[in-house]
């Protein structure tokens, strides 16, 4: 049996991986870096309930095992320029929480164990650079000459995709203006910062620039929205988070960070999610890149990775193609909630930013106006059409 051919193992190539391997295929996983690489940094935080159930149906128990590690916290407050708009503390849910919160490459940690224990064949320093699909399969040949072949292949190879750039498929969608400063806290050992998510608009402490702090094992990250006027090595940069971060979360957390990087709004979606052969399949930022709100990312990229495997497990044309219009209905989806999200973060009518100061005012006494200051900032909530999917 010709082995299914993934390229990149990230979080997404990872799972699709497991999950061809949990249909009984043959699996050779391709990854341009050597096996010892770092991967700094949070960046996808959050693993849904959805993503978690996705994840144990390819792996039984490794949902556990990520929530034993991450962290779920039940308290989530709104700050309008200082003051408190909302709060909530919701009961400890039994089963499969909510999310849980922990730093991507723990999650790939995780992921490469169980692939490891399924399986999965990997190779290291395999850099694709030529892709030929068939009627019949798939051609890969990397920078070294090597060449791999297989029925099918699957596409998780980032935003930069030359699998998806030797196929001809083109990415659209927008690009936004300004930039987002992510960064990465670790805790003080025995006086850890209250375990909540805070979204703070307008914080006085960084000049009006609205702050998120979200938590993870290990410390937190803050999320800074800076403006299109602003200059990245004023804002950006370690040295510029050392003298901004005291003012968002206190001081000593300073000298505790671990990682800064910016971020700029991208909102993509590939014209199609295979190719005319339908051999090559699609899947995470390959196939799709959105601002982080509402951790769509990794979330829907783990959900793409389930319908290909699948889609490939059925190995026909037909379910290849019901893949690649399924998925990418979803992406349009998701592009869509992300770009409302972005409207509210980054209000360029004036009348968005009117509602948000009328709403801080009521939300004394209308307590929904709080709450949509809540909720406005992640976009319109999970659950598109059955048919799609927001995953």
């Amino acid at each position: 049996m010709k082995p299914v051919v993934v390229v990149g193992a990230g979080p997404v190539g990872l799972s699709a991986a497991l999950g061809l391997r949990a249909g009984g295929l043959p699996v050779v996983l391709l990854e341009a870096d050597p096996e010892n690489r770092e991967r700094p940094g949070s960046r996808a935080l959050f693993v849904h309930r959805e993503t978690l159930g996705l994840l144990d149906g390819m792996s039984p128990g490794l949902a556990a095992e990520i929530t034993s590690y991450g962290r779920t916290w039940q308290t989530r407050r709104t700050l309008y320029r200082g003051r408190e708009v909302y709060a909530r503390t919701f009961p400890r849910a039994s089963g499969t929480p909510p999310f849980t919160s922990l730093r991507q490459v723990d999650t790939e940690r995780f992921l490469r164990a169980a692939c490891e224990r399924a399986g999965v064949e990997f190779v290291w320093g395999a850099r694709v650079t030529r892709v030929r699909s068939t009627e019949t399969g798939v051609s890969l040949t990397g920078e070294d000459g090597r060449v791999w072949t297989g029925a099918y292949a699957v596409a998780a190879d980032g935003a930069r995709s030359a699998v998806r750039r030797e196929l001809g498929i083109a990415m659209e969608g927008v690009r936004g203006e300004g930039f987002h400063v992510v960064v990465d806290v670790a805790d003080v050992p025995g006086a850890e910062l209250p375990l909540e998510r805070v979204f703070h608009y307008e914080h006085p402490g960084t000049g009006g620039r609205s702050v998120m702090r979200v938590p993870f094992t290990g410390g937190f990250q803050v999320d800074l929205q800076c403006r299109d006027e602003d200059a990245e090595e004023a804002y950006g940069t370690e040295e510029a988070v050392r003298r901004w971060l005291p003012g968002v979360v206190g001081d000593g957390y300073d000298e505790r960070i671990l990682w800064v990087s910016t971020y700029r709004f991208l909102r993509k979606v590939a014209a199609s999610f295979t190719d005319p052969h339908r051999r090559v399949l699609l899947v995470g930022e390959a196939a799709h890149l959105f601002p982080p709100f509402g951790a769509r990312g990794m979330n829907s990229g783990i959900a793409d990775a389930a319908a290909a495997a699948k889609a490939v497990a059925t190995g026909t044309a037909g379910a290849v193609a019901g893949f690649a219009e399924v998925r990418r209905a979803a992406g349009l989806y998701n592009s869509a909630a992300a770009g409302a999200a972005l409207e509210h973060l980054r209000p360029r009518r004036r009348i968005v930013r009117v509602r948000q100061r009328a709403a801080a005012v009521l939300s004394p006494v209308l307590p929904r106006c709080g709450s949509w200051l809540e909720h406005a900032p992640y976009g319109p909530r999970r659950g598109a059409p059955a048919a799609t999917g927001t995953y």
